[in-house]
């Protein structure tokens, strides 16, 4: 099992940046693939972005492309958003989710997951 703790949101306004960082415990880091989702009122808990195990390969929902950058440090058991150029439409609360076996877009293949953190972008 894993644990996981998000940090870093908070309130800024468009065209700002944020990095989101999620600090890892319990069993080893590195057997997980990691993922970012959000959840933005009334909606439904959508797909960010996802990190493999190493590093070596990524996936980015179309709309965060180009925008936002996710990396993981295994060394420290972190793994970390940058989000720039930030638009009022990605107020949401992140989550950061980890899973055994290859990256993944599909929040059901996930099977732990932070307590979410809010990252408000006002216009």
């Amino acid at each position: 099992q894993v644990q996981l703790v998000e940090s870093g949101g908070g309130l800024v306004r468009a065209g700002g940046s944020l990095r989101l960082s999620c600090a890892a415990s319990g069993r080893a880091f590195t057997r997980y693939s990691i993922g970012w989702f959000r959840q933005a009122p009334g909606k439904e808990r959508e797909f960010v972005a996802t990190i493999s195990w190493s590093g070596a390969s990524t996936d980015y929902e179309d709309s965060v492309k180009g925008r936002c950058t996710i990396s993981r440090d295994n060394a420290k058991n972190m793994a970390y958003l940058q989000m720039n150029s930030l638009k009022p439409e990605d107020t949401a609360v992140y989550y950061c989710a980890a899973k055994d076996g290859p990256r993944s877009n599909s929040r059901g293949r996930y099977d732990y997951w932070g307590q979410g953190i809010q990252v408000t972008v006002s216009s």
